[in-house]
């Protein structure tokens, strides 16, 4: 759908996002249709003949059902109306995606219209595509109370069961519909799922203040703009690198290899994407808290994308969402090997101070690693420290950050080191 300002480019950008999107899911797209409008349409998204059209693909009558007098709004029932025929050679489709969010109302009657194919809006697309990737216990409770907010408005009332009258103790009584019972066991799920994944966050947290004093990198940008890869680069980690959008959806933390001195931890985070829904956003915040919780923002970009400034706009509205806008960060520009060496040097001009790499290049995965290194240097302090030969915890602690010089004298070692305040005031605080 074309709604009045949006570009043609920008429509192209959206659909091959959303083909991507559903190879993703395994489905193999047969055909699309499109129309410009000046707004969606309320009960079906499109205009009659385009509705019938879309129909054309799945056998469906072209025309969305409409109940009898009194029926209620979570039934619907079907009209009994001749097909289209479909495309000339082309297959029947039994899925339609669309990219925009339906309502309740506008999804069953596209359903309706198409002869009941399976329809899915975008949002239904991303969450299905979390729900197979999550992996971790705390992604999968976060996916699963995503799917259950998106569900329960769509829920509708079934055939052959009725109402059900239910009574007794914890139940609303008689008069309680199967739709209503139902609705109300997932608000039931959904309020133990979000107990659950509060205990395990405080673990989480937990574990993050213990690194408190480390040195951290995330990693963050759009779906696929080639993080994963950038982060088993530098840390010499089997982290998963695959060509799909969302293949991350589990933070993943690593330290920098070779291990600098001090230590510096690079975090993987979920990719960005246009129009994340507001459910999985609130609901990966813990993913995303790394990022605000970060030293340094390394925003990867894939170069070779010809809208990736819509796409870096997308980070920084997420990143600004959830309180990270002023982390300092560095742009790298990646997959640079994919673009022209005119396009690159507009970028030079474009982004001065952006690193221009592709995370198979070695010599390109070292000048990230050096600016990296030198970002932190910059806010380090250099001193002198002496620390006597009986204070054995403080001598493993000053090994911990950068040593410039030892010397062993009478009064024990004198080290001069590079680090930052914190860190230099944890040893002095040992010394006292």
């Amino acid at each position: 759908m074309q709604l009045s300002g949006v570009a043609d480019a920008e429509l192209r950008s959206s659909l091959k996002e959303l083909k991507r999107l559903c190879e993703t899911l395994g489905f193999e797209v047969v055909g699309e249709v499109t129309q410009k409008r000046k707004s969606l349409g309320a009960a079906t998204l499109l205009g009659e003949g385009k509705l019938v059209e879309l129909a054309a693909w799945t056998g469906g009558t072209g025309v969305a059902p409409k109940g009898p007098p009194g029926k209620k709004e979570d039934e619907t029932e079907s009209l009994d109306l001749p097909a289209p025929p479909a495309p000339t050679g082309e297959p029947r489709a039994t899925v339609i995606v669309i990219d925009h969010e339906l309502s309740p109302r506008q999804l069953r009657n596209i359903e309706g219209a198409t002869s009941s194919a399976e329809v899915l809006d975008r949002t239904g697309v991303i969450i299905e595509i979390f729900h197979r990737h999550a992996s971790s216990r705390p992604a999968r409770l976060q996916v699963e109370i995503a799917r259950l907010t998106y569900v329960a408005p769509r829920l509708r009332a079934t055939g052959g069961g009725g109402d059900r009258q239910r009574g007794g103790i914890g139940l609303r009584g008689a008069g309680e519909s199967s739709l209503e019972l139902d609705r109300r066991k997932i608000r039931d799920r959904i309020s133990g799922l979000k107990a659950e994944l509060a205990a395990i966050e405080d673990e989480s947290k937990t574990r993050r203040a213990r690194r408190q004093e480390a040195l951290r990198v995330a990693l963050v940008g759009y779906t696929n703009a080639g993080k994963s890869s950038l982060m088993r680069a530098l840390t010499g980690s089997h982290v998963l690198v695959d060509d799909k959008l969302f293949a991350t959806l589990d933070t993943t933390v690593r330290a920098l290899w070779p291990e600098s001195r001090p230590r510096i931890l690079i975090s993987d985070t979920v990719g960005f994407i246009k129009k994340l829904p507001h459910d999985l956003v609130a609901s990966f915040r813990s993913t995303l808290d790394e990022a605000l919780e970060a030293s340094l923002l390394l925003q990867i970009v894939d170069a070779a994308d010809p809208v990736f400034h819509a796409q870096m706009q997308v980070t920084r509205e997420v990143l600004e969402g959830i309180g990270a806008g002023d982390v300092p960060w560095i742009l790298v520009l990646n997959k640079i090997d994919k673009v022209a060496q005119t396009e690159r040097e507009e970028l030079l001009k474009e982004f001065p101070a952006a690193l221009l790499i592709s995370a198979k290049d070695p010599a390109d995965v070292q000048r990230v690693r050096d600016a990296i290194i030198g970002a932190f240097e910059a806010n380090m302090t250099e001193v002198d420290l002496v620390v006597p030969y009986d204070t054995g915890s403080a001598i493993g602690e000053v090994h911990k950050v950068h040593v410039v010089s030892e010397s062993y004298e009478e009064d024990g070692v004198h080290y001069r080191v590079r680090a930052p305040e914190s860190a230099i005031e944890r040893i002095r605080a040992m010394l006292r």
